[in-house]
């Protein structure tokens, strides 16, 4: 009664809950045919513990393509190894929640990184800049004509607030900046147009339906990386264009 007892509380702390409380546990008479079924809901535990979302082979797609997220395989079908990659990228580019579904917001972000060029941006050869994507909505840094920091994701101007294209030099930096005309905290503020520049963005980056004022929204991580990295005078190279703008 002790090892049937152990069973089902390590099965209760694993998160295993009312899976472990099955019929076929509580008959459980001995130490052998104890020890089968808590093995058996461990498996069936691991294998559930992301669901098979609708763009599955679609994100399993993209992520192979990107790379450095995990070991994928492209076949439409959860595994375990597969929601482990796709929470890995969720994490990286903020998405909410991080359960490792392959829903709508996971396959756009995917897409647009995956069909970024990073050669697109012709970045100098002998500086360092920063490239912005309007097409993909995406953002990297490019040192001595080498890709520097790989693509991540960004927001530009919306309808009526289109951030402006062309090379531009960063001019103005501050930790926290906040702007007077539309009441909003700009941490990590880096200008390089009139009062356009790079900045962490204060809200979810992924409303689809939310765009910027001109300036380019970033991610709290990248926001802060790049603060970090760059500097005034650095190049920032806009180009394409945001869909529906």
């Amino acid at each position: 009664m002790r090892l049937v007892t152990a069973a089902l509380a390590a099965g209760l702390g694993g998160g295993l809950g009312a899976v472990a409380l099955t019929p076929g546990a509580a008959v459980a008479a001995g130490p052998v045919a104890a020890a089968a079924p808590a093995a058996v809901v461990v498996r069936q535990a691991a294998a559930a513990s992301c669901s098979t979302g609708k763009y599955q082979r679609q994100v399993e797609g993209y992520l192979k393509k990107i790379g450095g997220f995990g070991a994928v395989t492209v076949d439409g079908k959860q595994s375990a190894a597969d929601c482990a990659a796709i929470k890995k990228f969720q994490r990286r580019f903020g998405i909410q929640p991080a359960a490792g579904l392959a829903g709508p917001t996971t396959r756009g972000v995917a897409k647009r990184i995956a069909a970024t060029n990073t050669k697109a941006c012709k970045a100098s050869k002998s500086r360092t800049t920063v490239c912005v994507d309007l097409s993909h909505q995406t953002i990297w840094v490019m040192k001595n004509g080498k890709v520097y920091t790989k693509p991540s994701v960004t927001r530009t101007g919306m309808k009526g607030y289109r951030t402006p294209t062309g090379t531009y030099r960063i001019w103005q930096r501050a930790s926290k900046e906040y702007s007077e005309k539309y009441k909003v905290w700009m941490p990590y503020w880096q200008r390089f147009v009139g009062g356009i520049g790079l900045h962490q963005t204060t809200t979810y980056l992924h409303d689809a339906w939310r765009g910027s004022h001109g300036c380019v929204n970033m991610l709290p991580s990248d926001a802060k990386k790049f603060y970090g990295m760059l500097k005034s005078g650095t190049t920032v190279k806009v180009f394409g264009r945001r869909p529906g703008t």
